[in-house]
């Protein structure tokens, strides 16, 4: 294997790592953002008020998007051993 093809693994990685990682974290974004905003009008500083609802939404993202997420990884995977391989 030469360089190049080593760092077309890299950035195949990279990309792939942004294509799972993307969608989650859009999600934590907005939710920060409207918590931010209601903290910011209603001025209730709490702590627990935005980890909470941020974590519980994190996780049903993840369960909503782990099929695209495990669908993504599995075809990266085909490809590395397709290039490993052959």
């Amino acid at each position: 294997m030469d360089e190049a093809a080593l760092l077309e693994i890299t950035r195949q990685s990279v990309i792939t790592l942004l294509k799972i990682a993307t969608p989650i974290m859009l999600v934590a974004l907005v939710v920060g953002l409207i918590i931010s905003l209601f903290q910011a009008l209603t001025q209730i500083q709490e702590a627990t008020l935005t980890f909470v609802p941020k974590i519980l939404v994190v996780f049903v993202s993840l369960l909503l998007f782990a099929p695209f997420m495990l669908h993504t990884l599995v075809d990266f995977a085909e490809e590395l051993m397709a290039r490993v391989t052959g």
